[in-house]
């Protein structure tokens, strides 16, 4: 059994795709689940599976697609990649809510943080299937264009530790 989160891109946030969390649990229990829960109200899906990342997806994918009427970019990951995630942050000396992990497809390259445009202070690092940024001043005034990221979604890096101790706690 493997416990995983999904991470939904664009849900619940500045008014756009409005998901009641009971909802997306609601889902995640039609997929056969376990230990299916929720994680603060931005469309974070925990549970246990013994199915591959890949079906989880898929099934997380149809039933949220089904509620919207599109398709809502979702991104798997394991307890022991969000662990990951948490603990190679390489901004620590930043505030967690400051640093956002852009967690995307694929692994991110070098080129991929080269091709940042608007760049002021922002700090950026390669992550596990993820993007560090730390934005020091803060998201809301950063004018940093990142096409990697574009089709992602991001967490905190306190969303992202508190997500990774509570997988921790399912295995």
């Amino acid at each position: 059994m493997t416990a995983y989160v999904a991470l939904l891109r664009a849900v619940n946030v500045a008014g756009t795709g409005k998901l009641p969390m009971a909802e997306l649990k609601r889902m995640g229990e039609g997929c056969g689940f376990t230990h299916v829960r929720t994680f603060i109200a931005s469309g974070n899906l925990l549970f246990t599976s013994d199915d591959s990342e890949k079906q989880v997806q898929a099934c997380i994918a149809a039933k949220v697609a089904d509620f919207f009427g599109r398709e809502v970019p979702i991104f798997v990951r394991s307890a022991k990649e969000m662990a990951a995630l948490a603990e190679v942050n390489p901004f620590t000396d930043d505030k967690g809510s400051r640093v956002m992990a852009h967690v995307i497809d694929a692994e991110p390259t070098q080129a991929m943080l080269d091709d940042a445009r608007n760049v002021a202070g922002e700090r950026m690092a390669i992550g596990p299937r993820a993007i560090y940024v730390s934005y020091g001043e803060g998201i809301g005034s950063s004018k940093l264009k990142l096409s990697a990221v574009a089709a992602g979604t991001a967490r905190n890096l306190s969303s992202v530790a508190k997500i990774a101790a509570l997988l921790g706690e399912m295995k």
